[in-house]
């Protein structure tokens, strides 16, 4: 079972991206947090040094009340606890300037909302193959 933070303050986008992630078989659990603030609480959190990341991927939109998205980008950058969890960026903005910052600041994909449902819910498999690493991390083919 993956763990996935999920930073989005939309409620039917939070539906729509469950909805997907079930479409392609994922089993997850997922935090959800609604503003850029609870992100960075989580981030900075008290933790063993060498505790495992609880997620195995973060979605975070950018248009996130009290501390946008690319503030919280530049946060994860500094964070040794969850420098190797994948970021997929899931935004309205279609500008180049915040695909070009996302990018540069880690992201490992830049997704636009979708505008219906059939793309919205193709989207489960981007996030499944971003996940996919951390399932197979640890498994040997020796027996």
């Amino acid at each position: 079972m993956h763990g996935i933070l999920l930073a989005e303050d939309n409620l039917s986008d939070v539906y729509l991206i469950r909805a997907a992630l079930e479409e392609h078989g994922v089993e997850y659990t997922m935090r959800v947090v609604s503003d850029g603030k609870e992100v960075l609480a989580i981030i900075s959190g008290d933790r063993a040094p060498d505790a495992p990341p609880d997620f195995g991927l973060i979605i975070l939109d950018l248009n996130l009340p009290k501390h946008d998205g690319l503030e919280v980008l530049e946060r994860l950058q500094e964070s040794t606890w969850l420098a190797h969890v994948p970021v997929a960026v899931l935004t309205s903005s279609d500008s180049p300037k915040d695909r070009l910052r996302a990018t540069r600041l880690g992201a490992k994909c830049y997704l636009r909302k979708p505008s219906n449902l059939d793309q919205f819910l193709a989207l489960g498999s981007v996030f499944k193959d971003l996940l996919e690493p951390v399932k197979t991390k640890g498994v040997s083919n020796e027996d």
